[in-house]
């Protein structure tokens, strides 16, 4: 592999704190092409500008894909990976998904720690912080004809983030538009799921709301996911969320908070939900709970949820199902307790 170091640093312990989420790159990226049918050439070089062409493929037919994951620092300044694999794993689904080549797992993961133990000191070590990384695949030969491309350029950028939600989160139900639908692109993380969804979530977010809740694209029937998050409810003493299918991504952080609960003798439910069933569960009692989980936001209680004009409003508990799986999710991802699962990576 080969590495070209940035001649300086722009490392700066405080800036990227004052900075939005994802807005601040670390000094370098992994980078490698695929040409005549193999991936060639790995290098990891200076973050800076790609040279591309107007007639970049991707940018006329779509084809790009991305994962989203992290790294942290522990207690004694270790550098930890959480399920890297998955990561890798589940990038190449999406890749066959939409017709790109897959990456060698072993490839992905040598560039990924190589990158990571170059940009060490971009590791966030409070405790809270994380470095949020973004690995990314876009076809990138030079036609404007609607077929798959030939070339792929694969791109491994990080940054360090703070907490992705802030401050309380309320959502609205969407009942007009779908997020995916039934033999579409849902399952893979493809840029244009994400794109299509702009429109939906920004008129939300007029009216005051911070995300959505997509329901089934068939009769907007039965709750999917929450904007970018999959989603959990507490129904009595147990929890309940919708199972994968081809228009639900499958969450890695969703598929550990799941194992988490079990581990915790909590019992968790893979079930179909229907949107009527859960407010009647919200008005009975039994539904006392909302939450949403991934890379980003890790575990974010939510505030309210609004369906046309009915708020279902949940307090925060402290003592919550929610908060005691981020707890122990967050622990095992900092290093401050043990590791049952065999999740962590070390880094350094």
């Amino acid at each position: 592999m080969k590495i070209e170091k940035a001649a300086q640093s722009r490392w700066d312990n405080q800036s990227w704190k004052n900075a939005g989420f994802g807005s601040v790159f670390s000094d370098h990226m992994f980078i490698v092409n695929y040409k005549d049918g193999q991936w060639q050439d790995p290098q990891i070089k200076p973050y800076g500008p790609l040279n591309v062409l107007p007639s970049l493929h991707s940018l006329h037919y779509g084809q790009a894909i991305f994962e989203g994951m992290k790294a942290y620092k522990g207690t004694n300044d270790e550098a930890f990976l959480f399920r890297p694999e998955q990561n890798a794993k589940r990038l190449n689904k999406s890749a066959v998904r939409m017709c790109m080549p897959e990456i060698p797992e072993k490839l992905f993961l040598e560039g990924l720690f190589e990158l990571l133990r170059i940009d060490e000191k971009w590791i966030p070590n409070d405790g809270t912080s994380s470095l949020y990384i973004r690995p990314f695949m876009y076809g990138s030969s030079n036609f404007i004809k609607a077929r798959p491309s030939t070339d792929y350029t694969f791109i491994i950028i990080t940054c360090p983030v703070q907490t992705y939600y802030t401050d309380e989160v309320h959502v609205k139900i969407e009942l007009d538009y779908t997020r995916a639908s039934s033999g579409g692109t849902g399952a893979a993380k493809a840029a244009g799921n994400y794109g299509a969804s702009f429109y939906p979530a920004k008129m939300a977010q007029q009216e005051g709301f911070q995300q959505l809740i997509w329901t089934d694209g068939n009769n907007h029937q039965f709750i999917e996911e929450s904007g970018t998050m999959n989603i959990f409810f507490k129904r009595n003493n147990e929890l309940i969320t919708p199972p994968l299918s081809d228009s639900i991504l499958p969450g890695i952080t969703r598929d550990s908070i799941i194992k988490l609960a079990n581990h915790n003798r909590i019992e968790c439910i893979e079930e179909k939900i229907d949107l009527k069933e859960m407010i009647r569960g919200y008005e009975s009692g039994s539904i006392s709970e909302a939450f949403g989980v991934g890379t980003a936001a890790a575990v974010a209680n939510i505030t309210s949820i609004t369906h046309k004009d009915q708020k279902l409003e949940f307090k925060l508990n402290e003592n919550g199902l929610a908060e005691q799986l981020k707890t122990n999710l967050q622990n095992i991802q900092f290093g401050r307790s043990e590791d049952p699962f065999g999740w962590r990576i070390k880094v350094n």
